[in-house]
């Protein structure tokens, strides 16, 4: 009966070290592992919020972001170490098929929310109301004002306005670069000469304690409505006159994803296309484009 004993003794002892000498799973999977993403520096405070509460929801993801150019973060998307880019542009069927060529497989890819090129003035300065063709003017040159961007050959906004506004006609010479968003920013805050253009969510959420001291020395300029039936309306880049097409410098926020199994970055994008993800950007005062949210017409007064 000993003899017995000591043997179910070893054989339970030999299974218990087995179990506790067990690898854990390493594999990737949409809540555990480590990616790299490449997104346009003019989303940069909205993503921050993103991956802010994603981490904090998944704390075993690490997802590494460099904020970068659009045209650069399309380069990145080509590399085998940047696994999802966000930007103002989805993929035409001939960059899909490119894609499906190389990695076997097409990219997904689609609209989180809906964005807005701001048009910013100095406090002081004695135009804040645009017209469509009075913008135009002022990126060709026709109008000397000197127009900053953040960039001048490769951001999203940059072909956003070449794009939508002045449609083939070449930028201006008093067209300049900043580098970067915040620079912009900086540049219209301390002159009155300028005019700026950004992205809505570095100056559009009036809780951001940096945002409203910025709003204490610039305003973010009128621009008229083409589609109002009635003639002669203006718009400020708000939440709701982006729901309700009423400000026409509307753009969209894309993600573009490369990975044909669930992993980090299929999980940081349901994050953003849920209900948390799309109440971040409702919050940071752009439009969720996955999730309808109640809205309610306003008016705004100036001060």
């Amino acid at each position: 009966m000993r003899v017995l004993y000591s043997s179910l003794l070893v054989v339970v002892m030999f299974f218990v070290s087995c179990g506790t000498g067990k690898k854990e799973d390493d594999r990737e999977t949409s809540s555990k592992g480590t990616i790299n993403i490449s997104v346009d520096e003019s989303f940069k405070p909205v993503i921050e919020e993103q991956l802010s509460v994603h981490h904090a929801s998944f704390p075993n993801t690490t997802i590494h972001v460099s904020y970068k150019s659009e045209a650069a973060c399309l380069r990145d998307l080509q590399s085998d170490s940047t696994r999802m880019i966000i930007v103002a542009k989805g993929l035409n069927e001939k960059e899909e098929d490119q894609y499906k060529n190389n990695l076997g497989f097409k990219p997904t890819y689609g609209i989180l929310a809906y964005d807005a090129v701001v048009v910013i003035v100095n406090r002081q300065s004695k135009d804040s109301v645009f017209t469509i063709a009075q913008l135009k003017d002022i990126l060709s040159g026709k109008n000397k004002i000197t127009a900053v961007m953040d960039g001048k050959n490769a951001t999203s906004t940059v072909r956003y306005l070449q794009d939508s506004i002045l449609r083939g006609t070449p930028l201006g010479s008093n067209v300049v670069a900043a580098e970067g968003s915040e620079k912009v920013l900086d540049v219209v805050s301390n002159n009155p000469d300028l005019i700026g253009f950004i992205g809505l969510s570095w100056i559009g959420d009036s809780y951001d304690l940096k945002q409203q001291a910025y709003l204490k020395k610039i305003r973010t300029a009128l621009i008229e409505c083409v589609k109002c039936e009635e003639k002669e309306l203006y718009a400020k880049p708000s939440q709701a006159s982006l729901a309700y097409g009423e400000y026409p410098l509307a753009r969209p926020l894309y993600y573009i994803l490369k990975e044909n199994s669930a992993g980090v970055g299929t999980g940081f994008m349901n994050f953003m296309s849920l209900e948390r993800g799309q109440l971040i950007f409702r919050r940071s005062f752009l439009v969720p484009a996955k999730m309808g949210f109640n809205t309610r017409k306003g008016e705004i007064r100036e001060k």
